[in-house]
């Protein structure tokens, strides 16, 4: 289950990816939007305000996370990315900070990009982290048997801007790829815990009991704290990968 006001913690962190994503669009006048994995709906707004005359929809598999983008005024519904069939009209198509959840998503890609009209745009963003001292201390502790978890569902290993543009290009796109990675200046207490708990530990939290969350928490908890030294000035640095690629496809003869 996911938090919206849990991942809306960092909500400025988490929206700068996707302004700089949005930024490498060049489309002019879109018929239709599509925000795959929208999330509370606080970002798809921006394509709403950048596209007004476009039809702009919005799907996430999470119900509590719809439910949310329908509070803010967003036509959203529930469904899996991978069940998603690009519509004819569908322009401009984003995808931000989802298919690291999906196995198999390089199936994926090219299948969105056949379908897609001549000339339309799809936009992805993943976080690209999974090597980071955060991601390697969740593994770990995945792993370990006392937490019977058994390799419960975590964010997955995403390619590196190359093999993106590669994947794209051999689907007849012209591709922009690139990766940031981006300071994080986190405030308080186990800052570095309260963004995972947002998102990468969501599923983690859904295997464990209120007590036994507690006891992961903790003793995760003091290994990221470890790894992440908090400042004198209550704040913690987390530098955090992000891979980003523009694909447009083949326009019209």
């Amino acid at each position: 289950m996911w938090d919206p006001g849990k991942y809306l913690r960092y909500a400025d962190e988490r929206a700068r990816p996707f302004a700089e994503l949005l930024n490498r669009v060049d489309a002019d006048k879109p018929r239709r939007g599509v925000d795959l994995g929208c999330g509370p709906g606080h970002l798809t707004v921006r394509l709403i305000e950048r596209w007004p005359d476009a039809q702009v929809k919005a799907l996430d598999s999470s119900p509590e996370m719809v439910a949310a983008a329908r509070a803010n005024g967003i036509d959203a519904r529930v469904q899996d990315v991978r069940d998603w069939v690009p519509p004819a009209d569908a322009d401009v198509v984003v995808c931000n900070a989802v298919l690291q959840w999906v196995p198999g998503h390089e199936e994926l890609l090219p299948r969105w990009a056949e379908a897609l009209p001549p000339g339309a745009w799809l936009a992805v963003q993943v976080p690209g982290h999974q090597r980071s001292p955060s991601h390697q201390l969740v593994r770990e502790f995945v792993a370990d048997p006392r937490w019977g978890l058994d390799g419960e569902a975590q964010v997955r290993d995403v390619l590196d801007p190359m093999g993106y543009a590669e994947l794209l290009e051999k689907a007849g796109c012209t591709v922009d790829a690139w990766e940031t990675t981006y300071l994080q200046r986190l405030h308080g207490p186990d800052a570095v815990l309260e963004w995972l708990t947002g998102t990468t530990l969501r599923p983690i939290r859904a295997a464990l009991n209120d007590e036994r969350w507690a006891d992961f928490c903790a003793q995760l908890g003091a290994r990221l704290r470890e790894a992440y030294p908090m400042r004198p000035d209550g704040t913690t640095w987390f530098p955090f990968r992000r891979v980003f690629f523009v694909a447009r496809t083949r326009q019209a003869a």
